[in-house]
């Protein structure tokens, strides 16, 4: 497979250091990999690199100051913006409030609301990617595992492209996701076993059959597509870094993903430091946040080299606690999110519990899916009326 601006970018292994121009690598470290064995995260993830020095002479400070796809395309690894698809994907709401609550410090809550995507997930922005440099290479047929949100955003991007997408998925993912990905016209195929099965399948369908594969990780530029908001809460928050973000992690990426954005800014010279970034997982590995239920965390060695070098946290939270969070953001804001997202806020709620939120601080929450993917898991929650006759009486009496 031919590279497409390998003089833009090249490949660093973030295990072993190693660098690769793009046209020498299409996946993981080729010497790392070699002692990849299935029952641990992958070693060998690449990270893209730019040159930095040659961004800042073209005034790098003004990169961002706007939100138009086209402001960044110097720390994107394809050649056009005209590559990716036109439906809207990223400038995401970024909603601001003021809380202000009893033995509490007074502080900001911003919620990043990625459900308004074209398939309401986060992940369309790496698929939106990875769509756009198999389009440049001249790849029709695109791979992926996935326990629902990835597929249904491949797929929906793919179909916005004229490509051909095939998901595999575990046969537990949630009927919703399903149907989206069935209705964008793309190849389901229900694996029996968990999503880490169905990932080493796929792995597997791209070496042997050669199709090209988006996997979390796997494939380097999800991190790049996932990095995009990093840059849109820099200009969404007048140029400025929060104190803090809290971000739902199941594999790694996105977390990476949001590491990777603000590290450019720092290589570039526009943010002096990073913000404190909270990776927040389910307790237990089978949770019902399918989104973030993974056994092995495929890009567990990026997310956590990235939390040691820049001091992040990491936090559990139990079910419970999800569906407690996924209640409180829709009656008390007006936000349905999936589980998955709701873990975000759920790790909020607990840092806020602790009194670890600091007066005047900053606290972005983001919110990867919508609570539409995923409507079983807090149906038990919810106490749905039974029906009345059409009467004055009977509603009277629903009323008092």
């Amino acid at each position: 497979m031919q590279s497409v601006m390998a003089d833009k970018y090249i490949l660093e292994c973030s295990s072993c250091g190693r660098q690769y121009n793009a046209n020498e690598v299409d996946y993981l470290c080729p010497v790392c990999s070699r002692q990849n064995t299935a029952d641990l995260p992958p070693a060998g993830v690449l990270k893209t690199l730019y040159d930095y020095n040659a961004i800042k002479q073209k005034s790098a400070k003004n990169l961002f100051t706007s939100l138009a796809k086209s402001e960044f395309i110097e720390l994107l690894p394809i050649k056009s913006i005209a590559s990716l698809s036109y439906l809207k994907v990223g400038n995401t709401p970024l909603y601001q409030l003021e809380i202000c609550e009893d033995n509490q410090p007074p502080h900001k809550l911003l919620f990043k609301d990625d459900s308004q995507n074209p398939t309401y997930s986060y992940k369309d922005r790496a698929s939106n990617l990875v769509s756009a440099i198999a389009k440049e290479r001249g790849i029709s047929t695109i791979i992926a595992a996935s326990t629902g949100n990835a597929g249904s955003s491949l797929a929906g991007i793919g179909a916005a492209q004229k490509q051909n997408i095939i998901i595999l998925v575990p046969e537990t993912a949630p009927i919703a996701k399903l149907v989206q990905i069935a209705s964008y016209g793309a190849q389901i195929i229900t694996v029996k076993g968990s999503y880490d099965d169905a990932f080493d399948l796929s792995v597997l369908a791209t070496s042997k059959l050669g199709i090209y594969n988006r996997n979390t990780a796997f494939n380097p530029y999800t991190i790049e597509g996932k990095k995009t908001a990093a840059y849109e809460l820099y200009a969404q928050m007048g140029e400025q870094i929060p104190e803090r973000i809290f971000v739902p992690v199941g594999d790694g990426c996105i977390i990476a993903g949001i590491y990777k954005g603000y590290e450019d800014l720092y290589k570039l010279g526009i943010i002096e430091q990073l913000p404190e970034i909270v990776a927040v997982r389910a307790q237990n590995p089978a949770t019902i946040a399918d989104s973030i239920s993974v056994k092995i965390p495929r890009n567990y060695n990026l997310a956590e080299k990235y939390i040691s070098e820049y001091k992040g946290k990491k936090l559990k939270v139990t079910d419970t606690a999800i569906l407690q969070a996924s209640r409180e953001l829709s009656a008390s804001y007006g936000l349905f999110a999936e589980p998955a997202a709701a873990a975000a806020y759920a790790g909020y709620l607990k840092f806020k519990a602790n009194s670890q939120i600091k007066e005047n601080s900053r606290n972005v929450v983001l919110l990867t899916g919508s609570g539409l993917k995923d409507v079983k898991s807090v149906t038990a929650m919810l106490k749905l009326p039974k029906s009345i006759n059409p009467s004055l009486t009977e509603l009277r009496k629903m009323l008092s």
